[in-house]
């Protein structure tokens, strides 16, 4: 597959804005766009996107292209949207670009529960109130549920105001229900820091 090493992580449903100016990844985008229209993003843990020589997660997620526009001088304007988490079981040549053999990453048969969701989403609402108390802007963080149970918690995921590496450990989870007890767990972190950091104000 192609892979798009990045220093973010992507979430299935989440959308993916990208400027693709890089010529090995314009090459890669070429081709993409040709033929698969779709291409694996995975976090770089060190180094940097520009350049090459960085280290990469093994568990990452395909972006699915909704639109590109070229640019002049051979670049990319690109909107992708995550569908599914893989992970890498051999990395290739970087030569031209990075490719990966991928296998898919399927949850184990623990689910969560209806009212552990709902308890997701009211910790996120109270840390968003309490952002908004601190002067942030979170007028359109949208936190209705979306879809069905497991489109509904990689939506409160890519809400989550959180680090990558904690994003990371959340696409990496093996099982639903361990992804929404250390999204609960990242979320009671927050808002204790939240209302610390408020009567502090």
């Amino acid at each position: 597959m192609h892979m798009f090493p990045l220093g973010r992580v992507l979430f299935p449903g989440e959308i993916l804005p990208l400027h693709v100016f890089e010529p090995r990844y314009v090459t890669m985008m070429g081709e993409v766009l040709a033929g698969p229209r779709e291409f694996g993003v995975v976090l770089i843990e060190r180094g940097w996107e520009v350049g090459g020589a960085d280290e990469r997660t093994d568990v990452g997620c395909v972006a699915a292209v909704e639109d590109a526009v070229v640019l002049g001088e051979g670049q990319f304007a690109v909107v992708a949207r995550g569908t599914r988490r893989v992970r890498v079981e051999t990395w290739l040549e970087d030569d031209p670009y990075p490719r990966a053999s991928v296998v898919p990453a399927t949850d184990g048969a623990a689910f969560a529960s209806d009212d552990l969701l709902d308890a997701l989403r009211q910790r996120l609402e109270t840390v968003y109130a309490l952002a908004s108390e601190l002067g942030a802007d979170v007028t359109n963080s949208d936190l209705a549920p979306h879809g069905d149970r497991d489109a509904a918690l990689w939506h409160y995921c890519s809400l989550a105001p959180v680090g990558d590496l904690d994003r990371q450990r959340l696409l990496a989870s093996p099982s639903q229900v361990v992804r929404a007890e250390l999204l609960d767990s990242l979320l009671v972190d927050l808002v204790d820091e939240l209302t610390l950091r408020l009567g502090e104000s």
